[in-house]
């Protein structure tokens, strides 16, 4: 039996492969880089910045798209501005050597990913006005292709773990950044080549509310989504931290001899890489788990999820049998990404009216991506100081279990609150 696959399929694939592999090639590692260069109590800010910028971009570049330019350009103009800043914070790195600092690198950076952020959801939009001009189900045709995006991050991971460049892994220099600013561009071209998306500059009367997607936090009268929002901020607080400080923490065990040329030290990177493995297979899981257990437990799996994803990387070592408890923590992290993000959107579109449902949708990310990992990244850059675990002068390797711990209580007690006082609401049908 031959399978017939469009080429609007393929063009869809290589656009999501791009759109995640430009931010594969830095994600995990900028921490480990930045400790390198002295500036290990600064990682926070990095991270923090995605959210804080993830609270006000895509709304505004989504605005953009929706009444003044197609969808497609303004996605590749994010693309080539956020390539062009990204770039320049690899070149600014590369002129500067050891002397890098924190002040014109961070301005470069936070001006790059306020462009890339809103591209997350640009692409989903130039995806489904695509499956709307070749008359495809974006229900049955968009996972498949979406899932192409988790593996251009992996790769790009991948690369960024064993490519050495005159003698340095990219992980460890500022050579990821540049290969992130390189994909960007390439991207920003290729999303030219996307079918048109239309733009509707005609609505009258819209509210400001309306436009800016106000309306939706009309939610929070309902008690039970007040508390869902309030939870999505606490459990989005856990979402940057170990972006931030997992590959920081293993390459910390080069300072010990005896396992300076392990494994996990020499090749972090590819082993966080089995986390965003761990997260394509559980996506296939998650509809028999709605069905099975319900969105409440389904959360708690998250949340409980993130409990382990904590402590294996507290209670782990780089050595054997240490090793496969950091390989357990990032097996557990498909559960507590996937199982959160998707079955909490899923309860935002059953249970939000259908005429804010994509506002709502834009507030849980907004509660989660935005506020709760903005709150959480800073939260974890005081804790990673108070025990010196990412300073570069003085640093303390001892210390990180504790650290670990600190964040798997904290996951803890909301798993229990969230337990107590979150009703599981009315189980519909999953499609």
């Amino acid at each position: 039996m031959q399978i017939k696959v469009k080429p609007i399929t393929l063009k869809l694939i290589l656009m999501m492969f791009l759109e995640f592999a430009v931010w594969g090639a830095y994600l995990t590692s900028l921490g480990r880089y930045l400790f390198s260069i002295g500036l290990g109590n600064q990682i926070k800010w990095f991270f923090a910045m995605q959210g804080i910028v993830s609270i006000f971009m895509p709304t505004l570049m989504g605005i953009l798209a929706d009444k003044k330019m197609e969808a497609q350009k303004v996605l590749s103009l994010c693309h080539g501005l956020a390539g062009l800043f990204m770039g320049g914070a690899g070149i600014y790195c590369m002129i500067s050597g050891s002397q890098v600092q924190f002040a014109p690198l961070f301005i470069l950076y936070s001006l790059s990913v306020a462009f890339f952020m809103p591209t997350i959801a640009l692409t989903n939009t130039v995806s489904y006005n695509a499956f709307a001009k070749e008359g495809m189900d974006p229900v049955k045709e968009f996972p498949p292709i979406r899932v192409f995006g988790t593996i251009g991050f992996i790769c790009s991971m991948l690369l960024t773990n064993f490519l050495h460049i005159k003698g340095v892994a990219m992980q460890d220099s500022y050579t990821q950044l540049l290969s992130s600013g390189i994909l960007s561009i390439v991207l920003a071209a290729y999303a030219l080549t996307m079918p048109a998306c239309p733009v509707d500059s005609t609505k009258k009367g819209e509210t400001f509310a309306d436009a800016f997607g106000l309306k939706a936090f009309t939610l929070f009268k309902d008690p039970q989504f007040a508390i869902f929002f309030i939870f999505s901020v606490l459990l989005g607080a856990s979402l940057q931290i170990t972006n931030g400080y997992a590959n920081t923490f293993l390459g910390s065990f080069a300072a010990d001899p005896a396992l300076a040329n392990t494994f996990a030290v020499k090749n972090s990177n590819a082993l966080i890489a089995i986390s965003q493995a761990s997260e394509t297979l559980c996506i296939l899981f998650i509809p028999f788990a709605m069905r099975k257990f319900g969105i409440k437990n389904v959360i708690l799996i998250a949340m409980f999820a993130w409990v382990g994803r904590f402590a294996f990387f507290g209670l782990g070592n780089p050595s054997m049998p240490g090793v496969l408890l950091f390989v357990l923590s990032c097996i557990v992290y498909g559960f507590a990404f996937d199982f959160f993000n998707i079955s909490g959107s899923l309860f935002v579109e059953q249970n939000a009216q259908a005429d804010i449902r994509a506002s709502a949708q834009g507030l849980f990310m907004m509660m989660t991506n935005g506020f709760g990992a903005t709150i959480g990244t800073l939260a974890a850059g005081a804790v990673v100081e108070a025990y010196h675990v990412a300073d570069a002068v003085n640093p303390q390797v001892q210390n990180w279990p504790t650290v670990w711990y600190i964040f798997a209580g904290y996951a803890l007690v909301v798993a229990i609150l969230f337990w107590i006082l979150f009703k599981d609401p009315e189980k519909k049908a999953i499609r």
